[in-house]
């Protein structure tokens, strides 16, 4: 392929193939520059695809191109730690080299932390060692730039400074040249590039570890697509590093009483990932699925693949205009407020985490961009995970312990988040969380900062011997990352108090049995039911544009009078004694109060209270619990899609046998109630004077 050359004059031209001319035109008004201009085909030769991309409406054509794509990729690498160390064990020089340049690197550095810790300074020095390591797997390449931002999210791994700075490692290696990115597109599809784009921008417009992007238009439909292209000679960079750092992982696990974790495991299951994203049409598969699950909602935009353009090493996908979630300023140019896309990426993020499991593992700011529409948009689908679905229940769950402030069922969710062995002792540990949890939990949910929880949580799972899983570390990460774009337009925004109403809904709404439980402990305490804990996540849940008050009601019913509801059954029973009594009593208090003095010196007694016969703190109780149940029934009845017709199968369900022993139970209830305190207020009432008296 011959070298670009680039001239001076109003068009710029250069050969990609003999006898091929594209021409790169100058804008009017606008300086050429590389990654400004595009790249003009020349005519359409006899090689075009003229039926290549496919109606999006026809489905069994895209699945057929996919199947095209997949075929192409058929070699794709797969990570196999056999194979690594067949292959580079047989290459001793080789890996000697790069073991030495690694070394060198990771040696002084290990050094350094040596004289910190000789000299006492190691916790003074911790943010510049931290920056300092960042530079280093930046300058060892893509494999150590993965491996950094994969140790952003461990906080059972690194303090928290080491943390922040990996965090923000930056995909910005050197770009490869074109030259080798177009004859890899011509390779890996087939075809010459003039035949496949009408235009291609000349450099890339984006570059990461892995590969760059081009902007291109699709000669067959002018479609404007992203072309994402592998990086030459990627695959044996990264397989001889993850084969030493596999060897470097063996030696810790044996010789590292100070690490718990198994360091094998996180290496091995990393490296899966890693080489996950080298396979450009699983990437195009992940953006589809993400697409059909998350893109539902209206705010939300996952571009489409165009699997006929699209192999193992080469992605093409629609272009999507937007401006990336950190620059503030460009995106109130054009009248949206970051707020309110990134309360959007919260909401995508818990639906992610706790609805369907399967979410996007890598969500820095180059990957959410703003639409001129108000939409955010997904980009870069290589590394994915998935949370179990026992632990998306788990985590609601823990969520509530730690409202209720439980902190012994708090440490033991941390058996069902996978977090630690069942044979671990967790009573150690309720302490640590006592001590943090106590004082953040002394703020509001509106007041809680996401990021200094998350960082207190992180020193707890530091001192213990925690594993923490690569789902709940990723997530934790997505939301802190949102959470800190966040805070550059407010910064008293709260990523805990954006997130409340979406857990609110799920307690409320979810019939799953471990939300149920968990929406019980909640709201039940002592054989008491808190009414300001259901009024709380009413007028939370009813922020989240998902929540029915339809859906809130039905599984209630199911499990009050289901087979396992009797222990709810009789605390139900109890509870609505007391709000059928104070609903009565209430509106005889009105009524008493409403009535002339004349009528009033005429009840029984005549006292401040007519003839309730309560102290003034049970009648105030009283009318507050009275005033709360109408207040929450007005949050239900003002909900949207809230129809009367809802109360039907509550009807319905009372004609049942369990339904009338229900309520025959509430009936005797408030009845015996009520007539001890009408025997107690005739207990009450003076003695009328006899006539020897008078």
């Amino acid at each position: 392929m011959a070298a670009m050359n680039l001239v001076s004059a109003g068009v710029h031209s250069f050969n990609l193939k003999a006898g091929k001319r594209f021409s790169i035109s100058k804008p009017k008004g606008c300086k050429l520059g590389p990654r400004a201009a595009l790249v003009e085909a020349g005519p359409r030769g006899d090689g075009s695809p003229a039926a290549l991309q496919v109606s999006r409406g026809d489905l069994a054509a895209d699945l057929q191109a996919e199947a095209r794509a997949m075929a192409r990729a058929a070699n794709a690498s797969v990570y196999s730690p056999e194979l690594l160390a067949n292959k580079y064990g047989s290459r001793p020089v080789q890996a000697a080299k790069r073991t030495l340049e690694i070394l060198v690197a990771l040696g002084s550095f290990a050094l350094q932390l040596l004289v910190d810790q000789r000299n006492g300074t190691l916790d003074r020095n911790k943010r510049k060692r931290a920056i300092e390591l960042r530079g280093i797997f930046t300058r060892l390449g893509p494999t150590f730039v993965k491996l950094g931002q994969g140790l952003s999210t461990r906080p059972d791994l690194c303090p928290p400074e080491y943390l922040e700075e990996l965090a923000e490692l930056q995909d910005a290696l050197p770009t490869f040249p074109d030259a080798d990115a177009f004859s890899c597109i011509e390779t890996e599809l087939g075809m010459p590039i003039e035949s496949l784009f009408s235009s291609i921008s000349p450099s890339p417009i984006a570059a990461a570890s892995l590969g760059q992007v081009y902007k291109a238009q699709l000669k067959y439909s002018g479609q404007t697509v992203a072309v994402k292209v592998q990086r030459p000679g990627i695959e044996e960079a990264i397989g001889l590093d993850f084969y030493l750092i596999r060897g470097l992982g063996f030696f810790i696990n044996k010789y590292v009483d100070i690490i718990t974790t198994d360091v094998i495991a996180l290496i091995d299951e990393f490296a899966r990932r890693v080489y996950q994203e080298l396979n450009y049409v699983q990437e195009g598969q992940n953006a589809r699925k993400f697409k059909k699950l998350y893109a539902d909602k209206e705010d939300i935009l996952v571009p489409d693949i165009y699997w006929n353009y699209t192999s193992g090493k080469v992605l093409t996908m629609e272009w999507v205009n937007g401006v990336k979630l950190n620059q503030q300023a460009a995106i109130e140019s054009q009248g949206l407020k970051v707020l309110d896309l990134v309360t959007t990426g919260i909401q995508c993020s818990l639906r992610q985490l706790l609805e369907y499991g399967y979410f996007h593992a890598d969500p820095h700011p180059g990957n959410l961009l703003a639409t001129p529409e108000g939409k955010l948009a997904f980009l870069d689908f290589g590394m994915m995970s998935e949370t179990p679905e026992d632990a998306r229940s788990a985590i609601v769950g823990h969520v509530v312990h730690m409202v209720n402030r439980d902190y012994e069922a708090m440490a033991r969710d941390y058996y069902a988040l996978d977090f630690l062995s069942t044979d671990v002792d967790v009573s150690p540990i309720v302490p640590a969380l006592r001590d943090f949890f106590d004082d953040a939990l002394n703020y509001t949910v509106s007041e809680l900062n996401f990021k200094t929880l998350v960082d207190g949580l992180g020193n707890v799972l530091y001192q213990y011997p925690f594993n923490v899983p690569a789902y709940y570390a990723l997530i934790l990460r997505s939301l802190t990352v949102l959470e800190g774009l966040a805070l550059y337009a407010d910064p008293n925004f709260k990523v805990l108090a954006a997130s409340y109403p979406y857990f609110a809904k799920r307690l409320l709404t979810d019939p799953n049995p471990y939300l149920r439980d968990a929406l019980i402990e909640l709201l039940f305490k002592d054989g008491r039911f808190r009414w300001n804990r259901l009024e709380d996540l009413l007028i939370e849940g009813r922020k989240d544009r998902d929540f029915s008050a339809k859906d809130a009601l039905q599984p209630v019913l199911k499990l009050l009078l289901g087979p396992d509801g009797e222990e709810l059954r009789n605390l139900t029973i109890k509870e609505a004694v007391r709000v059928t009594e104070a609903i009565i009593l209430g509106s005889v208090a009105d009524t008493y109060n409403s009535a002339p003095s004349f009528i009033q010196t005429l009840m029984i007694n005549g006292n401040g209270n007519g003839a309730l016969a309560m102290s003034t703190a049970d009648l105030e109780a009283t009318m507050e619990l009275r005033n709360q149940v109408f207040r929450i029934w007005g949050l239900l009845s003002s909900s949207e899609n809230f129809d009367p017709a809802l109360l039907q199968p509550i009807l319905q369900v009372l004609q049942q046998p369990e339904g009338r022993s229900l309520g025959g139970r509430v009936v005797g209830g408030v009845t015996q109630r009520l007539a001890a305190r009408l025997l107690q207020q005739l207990l009450r009432m003076p003695t009328v004077p006899t006539s020897s008296s008078l």
